[in-house]
This record gives structure tokens, sequence and C-alpha cells, in this order.
């Protein structure tokens, strides 16, 4: 059975009217489309700066993925901690960093959110509450969950209320049958801690279809269900389906304080990388997942729903355009990290419930209150 079989999704075409099918305003639905317009037109002068050798290392894109990273973002609240994978560039625009400083980060720029020192697969956003994306598969499997353990015991042992967040931990079907990733699960499930592993099933690990490499590969929420965590399956190609479906698990995991896992079957319309020819894939299933475009969906069904129309649409594309160009104009004029950067953010000196104490205290007080 092909991956295309295995996710394909009807498209837009005879879907229930908006009023019908989501709660979120003209507004959030504006604010979404515009969001992954942006994800969308930065990937695209992503690819071409790539081409241009003004990005080095590898690179990753999001294109075809967009609803996932809007609509599960817009399904939590600001305060809740993210973290993903390497294909992260989405996620944190989705999640509100400024395209002209994950534009200078791929350029290796001082003006990047790490200072140019993490590049395309390591965007970090501390002030959105963006944990990184992690270039080792499966390596944020684990953070997510010392995420999630974190939050709730500063909610409920040192604030002494109840559990107030959830976690959002992203990750792809390849790391699916990383050890890691079992390992995260089981603490997860052990200690109820409010943590969402949220599979992007976009079919492939690098080249290898899911049905090659992974078992129960039509039900992969089963492996989650073994560590006694709840799954669930979602369409990825709507953010509206996204949006409501995240919604639910999420108001769920933080009103019981326990852990989820979600499959949400979409697909990446370019390469594993820029260096993916996309060999094991053929034309028509391309055609097939492109037809089924996340952005074209929305669109239309604003157009239908009265909210906006063909001029406005083509405004909006111009302005965000503009955006993305400035965003490159600004990433060249950043400065490169001076040499004295490579001795610096090496050693935390600060952290947890002690902010703002140095390391030395830390150590005095543990020996007072033995």
């Amino acid at each position: 059975m092909s991956a295309v079989t295995d996710t394909a999704r009807a498209s837009s075409g005879g879907r229930r009217p908006l009023a019908d099918r989501t709660s979120a305003t003209p507004d959030q639905l504006g604010h979404w489309l515009r969001q992954m317009l942006l994800i969308r037109e930065f990937e695209v002068r992503t690819m071409q700066a790539y081409q241009d050798k003004k990005i080095g290392g590898f690179c990753h894109i999001y294109i075809g993925q967009e609803a996932v990273a809007v609509g599960c973002t817009a399904a939590v609240r600001p305060e809740d901690p993210i973290v993903t994978a390497y294909r992260d560039h989405g996620h944190a625009l989705a999640r509100g960093m400024a395209p002209k400083y994950c534009m200078a980060e791929m350029f290796g720029r001082i003006g990047g959110c790490a200072k140019g020192k993490g590049g395309s697969m390591h965007m970090f956003d501390k002030p959105n509450n963006l944990f990184g994306g992690h270039g080792i598969v499966g390596a944020q499997t684990p953070l997510g969950t010392g995420l999630g353990f974190a939050t709730k015991y500063i909610d409920e042992v040192i604030e002494g209320g109840s559990n107030r967040h959830v976690t959002l931990c992203f990750l792809g079907d390849g790391a699916l049958n990383q050890g890691a990733f079992y390992e995260a699960m089981n603490l997860a499930g052990l200690f109820d801690i409010p943590v969402i592993f949220v599979v992007e099933n976009n079919g492939y690990s690098m080249g290898t279809s899911i049905d090659r490499g992974t078992t129960m590969a039509n039900r992969i929420i089963a492996k989650g269900e073994g560590c006694g965590i709840a799954g669930h399956e979602l369409e990825g190609m709507d953010v509206i389906d996204v949006y409501e479906g995240m919604k639910a698990i999420a108001d769920g995991c933080r009103a019981e304080s326990r852990p989820a896992m979600v499959d949400i079957r979409t697909y990446r319309f370019k390469g594993h990388s820029m260096s993916d020819p996309r060999k094991y894939r053929t034309r028509e299933e391309e055609e097939h997942w492109e037809t089924d475009d996340p952005i074209t969906r929305l669109r239309d069904a604003m157009i239908e729903g009265g909210m906006i129309d063909e001029d406005g649409f083509k405004a909006l594309n111009r302005e965000i355009k503009g955006e993305v160009r400035e965003s490159i104009k600004w990433a060249e004029a950043s400065p490169e990290p001076d040499l004295s950067e490579l001795y610096t953010d090496v050693y935390v000196e600060r952290f947890g419930p002690y902010l703002g104490t140095s390391m030395p205290q830390i150590v005095t007080d543990a020996e007072e209150n033995r």
C-alpha cells in the first residue's frame, strides 16, 4: 500500500460551510491564512537563497505542511512550550518569530534568533516559548517530556495549584522508531506528564515510505497506547480540521494533566531536504497532493464565506512577498558573528526555580536542606 493511499484525504470540494465547521472567528481565519502564506513564501525564498549559496549546511523545507504548524499552534496558549525537529522554519513563524530573525539565523548572521550559531535546524525563540528545532532524529522527544514535566512541577509543586500547561512536541514519522521516543513516551505515561506528541506524518522517512520502515504504519498511535497514552488521528491538510481537533485534545490534556499522541496525516511538497531529488515518488503522487494544498483550501472556503475576495487575497500575497523580501535584506545586512561568540552560550549558570541565583548558591541551598 502506498503512502498516498495511506494518507489520502478528500479535497475541499463539498465541505460544510465555515460556520458549521469551526468556532474560529473571521479574524482568526484571516490570521491563519496570512501565517500559511508567510510560511510558504518564506520557504520559497529560502530555497532560492540556498541555491545561491547564502545558506549553508542542511535545509529542510516545510511547503505543504503549513496547516499543521499553524493549526496546532493556534490550538494552544502562548505560554505553552513547543519543541520540534529540524523541519522547523514553519513552526518558528507560526509561533510568532519575525521572519527577519529566522532568515538571519539561516544566513549565519548575528541578528539571527540564535546569533547565527544554530542555522536552519535550530530555530529557538524563548520569548515565544519555542524551545528549538533539533537536528538529531527524535532527540527533541525527551526534551518535550522534560518541558511538560517542568511546567507541571512549577504549576503543582512550586506554585501549589493545578496544572495549567500543555507542551507540544512535534516529530516526523521517521522518528517513530527511535529509542529515545519510546523512553519519552514511557515517562510521560508513567508520570502523567501533559505533553502531546504530534507526529507530522508525511509518509516518508527521508526517502523510505513509512510502510517499509515502521510497524503498524496504518495505526501508529498504537505505539503510544502501549505506554498508556491516548491516541488521535487527524487530517493535516486543512488548518480548520487541525485546529478543531488539536484544540479538543489540548484542552483535555490540560484538564486531566495527561499525555497524548496525535497522528496528523500531511504531505511535504518538496524533498526531504534541498539535496533530495525525490526519485522515490512519482509525479502522479505529487500532483495528487498538490490539488489538496492547505492554502488553497482555506482561501476557497473564505471566499465562499464572503470573508475575502480574489483581489483581497492577491493584495495579502503581495504584502507578504514584500515582508519576506525585506527579511532577506535585513539578514544580508546583519554582520557575521564575531569569533568570540564561540565561547558564549556554552554553559547555563542560572536555571529552574532558582532563576537569578548563581550555581554556588544553589549548591549551598541543597546542602542546608539535607
